[in-house]
């Protein structure tokens, strides 16, 4: 698996909106829910991402499976499912792409070579979309999309919500 549809090479070649956003993620409570994430879905990669309708940036990542993202880095937006959420609202968790029928023949899973996926939206505390808390591997996951999992990861999401809001307390009044 190789996040071939990368953007970018170093942070210091990003631009503003792209450091920033990495340096939002710079945090060891971030990083802690990413691997609790990896943990309850058994899943090799998780990230915060900033989806905004122009970009998707990673904002911090957990890569067990050589996907290619480091924070900071970018997808198109149009080749992600993050894009999709960010325009409905509502997760989207999938066991197993291949006996999906919405899923299956959806550009996004034949690009990037995965066959379960999990992705929660995140909104600050005005409402406004900031991005995403995902993850995905190359082999199905059973049991990804039942109830407990669901409302784990909607946890792990609320919580990631809660630090980027007191970050943004922070940056607002240092």
């Amino acid at each position: 698996m190789s996040g071939n549809s990368v953007n970018g090479d170093s942070l210091n070649g990003r631009d503003d909106f792209a450091r920033q956003s990495a340096a939002q993620g710079d945090d060891d409570a971030i990083r802690a829910i990413l691997h609790e994430l990896c943990d309850v879905t058994d899943m090799g990669f998780a990230a915060v991402a900033r989806v905004t309708e122009s970009r998707w940036i990673a904002v911090q990542v957990l890569d067990k499976i050589e996907f290619g993202l480091n924070p900071g880095d970018e997808l198109e937006i149009k080749t992600t499912i993050c894009d999709e959420i960010r325009a409905c609202g509502q997760e989207v968790v999938i066991d197993d792409v291949a006996g999906h029928q919405q899923w299956r023949t959806h550009h996004t899973p034949m690009l990037y070579g995965f066959r379960s996926y999990a992705s929660f939206p995140l909104t600050l505390p005005d409402g406004s979309f900031y991005g995403t808390l995902c993850a995905i591997d190359p082999r199905s996951r059973a049991g990804l999309s039942g109830p407990e999992v669901v409302a784990r990861l909607t946890d792990c999401a609320r919580r990631v919500e809660a630090i980027l809001a007191t970050k943004a307390r922070v940056d607002e009044h240092p």
